[in-house]
């Protein structure tokens, strides 16, 4: 017997999503691509909420 969601669960949909900001090795911080930090641009901290960090770990915000 296959349980009822089974039925009607499909994948996720992957969005294509590009940040406006990378993460800076020698900073240890993500940047923005005119060198400002991304942690101190308020506007895209309220657009995203955040900057997760894609160095090692998806926990690691910046503060």
């Amino acid at each position: 017997m296959q349980p009822f969601a089974l039925n009607y669960a499909r994948p996720a949909v992957e969005l294509a999503v590009s940040t406006p900001y990378a993460y800076d090795s020698g900073l240890q911080l993500n940047v923005l691509g005119d060198g400002r930090i991304a942690a101190s641009d308020h506007a895209l901290l309220r657009e995203l909420g955040t900057t997760t960090s894609t160095a090692g770990s998806k926990t690691h915000f910046d503060d």
